[in-house]
Parts: C-alpha cells; structure tokens; sequence
C-alpha cells in the first residue's frame, strides 16, 4: 500500500514492538556492476556524513513511533551498495547513532560488507575498533576474465588480501560471497573457484546465482547476443557441485544459499528465516515488525529526501495465507525443514512422495529438502502449502 496514495502507516501494529536485529543500507558503489539491480548510485568518494544524519533521523521517528530496541541489540548488518566505498570512520558515526549502550553485548554480531578492492588494512582497523566483529567481502570470482565480464573492480588476488586485513585487525569471522553459473563465454572455472574459496579458509561461504534482471547491463548485453543464458541443467550442475565441495571440506549447508562452519552460522540472516522482527534503515531497506513488513523509498535522493518526513514508501500486512507459504518457503530453505507436527494427512502424503524422488528427507520431527530438493525449492513451498494445514483455503 503506497503510502503517497493516502494511506496512513498503521503505527499502532509496531508500537511496543521490540527488535533486536537492525539492517542498515549503504547506498553507493564506485561501479554498477553488470548484473546489479540494487538500491545504489554510483560514486567514487561518497561524503558519509549526509548518510549518517538521515540514518539518525530515522532511527530517532522509529523511536517516537514507540518501537523498543532491546536492551542489547543481537545483530547489526551493514550492507548495500559498498560500505567499504565510505571513509572507514563512518563505522564510528553509526555506532554513535545507535549509542555504544545498544551495541554492548558481548554476542552481538555487527557485520558490514566490503569489496576487496576497498577493504584496506587501515579499514579493517578503524572498524574493528568501533565493534565490527564480522565481514562480508563480494569477491564473485576469482577469474580475472570472469571479474572484468561482471564488471568487477577488484582482481585475482585482493580477496586474500582483504581477508589478511581482517584478520590481522582481529576480524576473524568472516563470509565471501561467490557467484555461479555464469556464461560460458565468460571462460570461468567454477572448481577453480570453490577451491579459491576454500584456499582462505574463512569460516562463512554464501552462493548466488547468475541472475539477469531487466533493465540492467547485464540484461541489454545479453538482448544483443553477447552472452548465452546458461540453462537449468548447468544450473543444477553447479549448485550441487557447490555443496559437495563445501560440506565436503567441513561446511554445514545450514540454508540453500549459505554454508558455515559449526559455530558461524549467521545471526542476523536467521532473523529473515524465522519471522523474528527487523528493522531496516537506509533507503530500499525492508523492514517487518509487528507483522506488518515495509520498505523504504528505493533511491538514494528520493530517500535522503523522504526522510526529512517519511522514508517508508510502502508497507504490506500479509494474510493467514501468504503468512503460511512464507513460513514453509522459509522452513523449507534451511537445514532444520517444516516440523511435521504443523503438516495435515494430505501434506504429510505430498512429503512421501518428495522423498521417493530424492527431494526430502523425512525425520522423525522434519521434512528436509535435500540439495536436489532445494533446486525446486519455490515450486515445492506451493505444492506444500496448498495441502498445508486442515481448514486452510488455497
């Protein structure tokens, strides 16, 4: 419901909410990247100050509006955009905008994204003197042909190099990000970059498939012949290669797009996946407190504009239904499944048969997808949803 349509937010719902998990949304980078359809601009020196007082400003109106931080928040994800692109003490700014009271807790999980081109020592240092304790680096790839075909900025050999910075200013818990399923054409070895990836021994590793989404570079190189869609079976082929390798070497597949080793699993992601509340701050940041879920003007002026009064440009209540096929959507893409205690006779008779194709696995308390599995995972949530639950419609 646009909230320019003359709907009001209905603040009531998430007043005396309390949240312990915040996003916060840096909205530059110093290169779109091919592929990308984020909330950013592009900027090489961004000023962070202007970024940090429209953070406040909306903290501050969330506080008025009666939402309760916990005493300690539990997680503070920074990501975007390159946070990294902003001088390194704007980690400090922001700890100051949330106040060092909220980000005392000794378990908490403050974790920023970084590019490895822009991830340099002195960085690391000055955010891991504000809290930061996790870092997320967008390597991609490790091939230099397969970096210059996304657009990325960074070579070969800096996502080792910012990893050495991490550590050597104390951040030890870290995550890289890889791509797959890139075009042939690109000449990219995706075995050359599990083992790249394995070669760091970082303790977090997050997949994301080659996706071409409209109106993007990525999209009109594609419209003009310069590159071939990869299909479904190079897909599949490379996804299950991932996780053979990964859980192979040790890692746990604990969600169909994440692998960690026991014990760094992420927190604030878990937030997503099991309905807890979240705020997101920054412009195109969600948000969903109360069980009302929102989001932020999308672009970068129209939010720094916004804010001044309102930055949430629209906001959804989702119903009995949509509720229900998030929660098995969201079941079904982690390691711990749907508890076969919510699942009906005609649900339970659907899982029989997943498990029969190698798609699930049955427990004595969940159904799991298998990798296999998770390659229909959107497909199945519907199947499973529309024989759900006894007296459910739909």
């Amino acid at each position: 419901r646009p909230l320019d349509q003359g709907t009001s937010f209905p603040v009531e719902l998430v007043s005396g909410q309390e949240i312990a998990s915040v996003y916060v949304h840096a909205p530059y980078c110093a290169r779109r990247c091919v592929y990308c359809d984020f909330a950013v601009d592009v900027a090489a020196a961004p000023d962070h100050r202007p970024w940090i007082e429209a953070l406040g400003r909306e903290w501050s109106r969330w506080l008025d509006r009666g939402l309760q931080p916990a005493e300690q928040l539990k997680s503070l994800y920074v990501g975007g955009g390159t946070p990294s692109l902003f001088e390194p003490t704007s980690l400090v700014a922001l700890r100051d905008v949330f106040g060092a009271d909220l980000l005392a807790s000794p378990n908490l999980e403050w974790t920023v994204e970084a590019n490895p081109e822009s991830f340099k020592r002195a960085t690391a240092d000055t955010w891991a003197g504000a809290g930061v304790n996790r870092v997320s680096l967008g390597v991609q790839s490790f091939s230099a042909s397969a970096l210059r075909a996304m657009g990325r900025l960074h070579g070969s050999d800096a996502p080792a190099e910012a990893v050495r910075n991490a550590r050597d200013a104390g951040i030890h818990n870290l995550s890289v990000d890889l791509i797959f399923c890139l075009p042939k054409e690109v000449g990219r070895s995706w075995s050359d970059d599990l083992q790249r990836a394995l070669d760091l021994v970082v303790p977090h590793v997050s997949l994301y498939g080659w996706t071409v989404v409209p109106r993007t570079p990525l999209h009109r190189q594609m419209s003009e012949g310069r590159w071939s869609a990869p299909d479904e079976s190079q897909y599949a082929e490379e996804f299950l290669e991932a996780v053979e390798t990964l859980t192979g070497a040790g890692y746990r597949a604990y969600e169909v797009s994440n692998f960690a080793r026991p014990g760094f699993e992420a927190i604030h992601n878990s937030a997503y996946w099991t309905h807890d509340p979240y705020l997101g701050l920054g412009n195109g940041a969600h948000s969903f407190v109360g069980g009302v879920r929102w989001w932020n003007h999308r672009e970068p002026q129209d939010y720094f504009a916004a804010v001044q009064d309102e930055a949430v440009a629209e906001f959804e209540i989702p119903d009995e239904e949509a509720h229900l096929l998030e929660t098995l959507w969201l079941g079904l893409r982690q390691d711990t499944g749907v508890p076969l205690d919510v699942l009906g006779q005609d649900a339970l008779a659907l899982v029989d048969g997943w498990v029969n194709q190698g798609l699930a696995l049955q427990e004595s308390d969940a159904v799991r997808l298998t990798p296999s599995g998770w390659l229909l995972l959107d497909a199945l949530a519907v199947e499973l949803s529309e024989v759900a639950v006894p007296g459910l419609d739909g």
